[in-house]
């Protein structure tokens, strides 16, 4: 990319950064004054009991600092005469249509969140509500992607592309619910969702970066420095909670950022944290039902499992977050490689 689209990468991050943490400074007293407070599952680590009442839906912190960045930057990256009109349309396509299917998972957090905090029903939706809404979105998602022109090769690392028919639709479907959840599951201590995305959105910025892609550098960025922002308020102790209205918005700004750049299969290294997190959940309670009640971990998600094992909150964020990196780092250069 040149210099002026270098530094609208760079504007788009500074946006967030600066939207997502300034506006703390009266969002998370406005949710502590209207009550809109975290409850404690008790099965949970005890010691999380202390938590109990800090403020949730944080989240809204980060998706208006992503989205008022975008709309910054992205009509100045697209506005630009040079680019190709197919190509400017397609990119278009990707970048606004990935930040809407976030949005719209993060209103399906936000539904859940308000019947958990407003209705006093502490598990909010049920599963099979949320995964009748999350395929709804995924869907729209997906079919708004096929009209646009979209096909259905997709990369695979160290190998190029492969096309996969009609199995692209139906994989990326269920990858994009699965992904969203996994995402989901990870929110359970301070600081480590957000510092785990931070990364994620900072790998796929690189990426997008050496395909040449401006319009998801800047969605990219976004995510990034709305995770940063929010930081601000989140890492340990945590003054706000993102709950499901942030956490399922990262999911779906997550898938949004692999596919705008042609890698969905590249979510999975990158995002090794978010699947290791739901996989210890499935094999927990798999082996619990296998085995009449034994346990291969001490609790899940696997962060809960650390802390049991003696690991500070802020030592689970700093080691999830560099095995992350790791990761990042040898999915870049795969794309490197094929390049």
């Amino acid at each position: 990319m040149n210099l002026e689209n270098n530094l609208l990468v760079l504007l788009a991050a500074a946006i967030s950064f600066l939207v997502s943490a300034l506006m703390g400074k009266w969002m998370v007293p406005l949710l502590r004054r209207i009550n809109f407070g975290q409850t404690i599952r008790e099965v949970g680590p005890k010691w999380h009991k202390k938590k109990n009442g800090t403020p949730t839906m944080g989240g809204f912190l980060f998706i208006i600092g992503v989205f008022l960045a975008a709309a910054v930057c992205l009509p100045l990256y697209y506005g630009q005469p040079s680019q190709d009109p197919a190509l400017r349309s397609q990119s278009l396509t990707k970048a606004v249509g990935g930040l809407l299917m976030a949005l719209g998972f993060g209103l399906v957090g936000f539904i859940d969140d308000y019947i958990k905090v407003v209705k006093k029903r502490n598990l909010g939706l049920n599963v099979k509500q949320k995964l009748v809404l999350q395929f709804l979105v995924a869907g729209a998602y997906l079919l708004t992607l096929s009209l646009s022109g979209v096909g259905t090769a997709t990369y695979v690392p160290f190998a190029g592309s492969v096309d996969l028919e009609i199995w692209f639709w139906i994989l990326s479907a269920i990858g994009i619910v699965g992904i969203v959840n996994a995402v989901n599951f990870t929110d359970g201590i301070d600081g480590l969702n957000a510092s785990v995305t931070f990364f994620v959105a900072v790998t796929f910025m690189v990426m997008a970066g050496i395909l040449q892609n401006g319009g998801m550098s800047i969605a990219a960025a976004a995510v990034a420095g709305g995770c940063l922002g929010f930081l601000v308020w989140n890492f340990n102790p945590a003054k706000v909670f993102m709950g499901d209205t942030g956490s399922l918005f990262l999911g779906g700004a997550v898938c949004a950022l692999g596919f705008g750049v042609n890698m969905p299969v590249l979510i999975f290294p990158v995002g090794i944290v978010y699947l290791c997190e739901i996989l210890s959940v499935v094999l927990q309670v798999v082996y619990f039902k296998a085995t009449h009640g034994k346990r291969i971990f001490k609790m899940t998600p696997i962060h809960h499992h650390f802390e049991l094992c003696g690991w500070s909150e802020i030592k689970i964020c700093i080691v999830f977050s560099a095995v992350t990196l790791v990761f990042g780092a040898f999915s870049v250069l795969s794309v490197v490689y094929v390049l």
